[in-house]
């Protein structure tokens, strides 16, 4: 990839992040600069970080509009163009494993298994995902794990570091852009080829901020509301399987049957629903 563009006002650093609201990659805003530039100069990949490069976004080009990408569907990709990719250069290691956190797409479980690697489900952050990978190091099968992510855009791929590295995502996901566009095909084309071949995911999240002491003790209430009232559906799907990090449980509603979670103590509620959603 030679052919690279710097967005003249985010090229040097300026502390008052002038050019967006906040500087994240997860929304839009960030990218408005980028987009600008390409009514005179189209890319395929627009590509963004956050200030210390830990988080990456993207926007591909369809129809000659970009689109972007969740933090799920850029980790989807990149597990997809790696195991493919390993497995036909016959580099893909024996018994491989794919990282991600509990909140991060299933997408990234069925494109595992049908390449069968093992997913291994970690709580939210980074830490734990490190944590894994030296383990692995320890027992000198490190190069067993393949790619490790969270949705909030957060990608790990190596054993180089123990957090979420943007420099070498992005590396990987020019690699996979240009791989890709030698087969006539965009990162969106390719989106929707697996959301074909391994079915279809939506998700959507909502933030709710509450700060301060009072917005920590509501927090809480909410919480304790919630554990005490599981709702018997959420969005008009029932709810079926409980797990409670907090209790450190996994209730199924159906049979009363309650076993442990098996992961460290932490205060989230997970629901599983009817049809496969959560």
């Amino acid at each position: 990839v030679e052919d690279v563009t710097v967005v003249p006002e985010q090229e040097l650093p300026d502390g008052n992040f002038p050019t967006c609201p906040y500087p994240n990659p997860e929304i839009k805003q960030a990218f408005e600069c980028a987009i600008n530039l390409s009514k005179t100069k189209k890319a395929d990949l627009l590509v963004a970080t956050d200030p210390d490069c830990d988080r990456l976004g993207i926007a591909v080009l369809d129809d000659g509009e970009y689109k972007l990408m969740t933090g799920n569907e850029v980790g989807a990709m990149f597990t997809e163009y790696l195991l493919e990719t390993l497995t036909e250069q016959s580099r893909l290691p024996k018994d491989p494993v794919v990282v991600k956190t509990i909140v991060t797409s299933p997408l990234i479980s069925a494109i595992a298994a049908a390449h069968g690697a093992t997913t291994a489900n970690l709580l939210t952050g980074f830490k734990y995902i490190g944590e894994l990978v030296t383990k692995l190091e320890s027992k000198n099968e490190v190069d067993r794990f393949v790619v490790g992510m969270e949705e909030s855009y957060g990608y790990l791929r190596g054993s180089h570091a123990r957090d979420k590295d943007a420099i070498v995502a992005t590396m990987a996901l020019c690699e996979a852009a240009a791989f890709y566009k030698g087969q006539g095909k965009t990162l969106w084309d390719v989106m929707m080829d697996m959301y074909e071949k391994y079915g279809y995911y939506v998700d959507d999240i909502k933030t709710v901020t509450l700060k301060g002491v009072e917005g920590s003790k509501k927090i809480g209430h909410i919480m304790n509301v919630l554990r005490d009232n599981t709702p018997a559906e959420i969005a008009g799907y029932k709810t079926k399987v409980v797990r409670d990090y907090r209790l450190e449980t996994i209730k199924n509603l159906e049979t009363g049957e309650t076993v442990k979670t098996g992961m460290p103590n932490s205060n989230v509620l997970y629901y599983e629903l009817e049809n496969d959603a959560w």
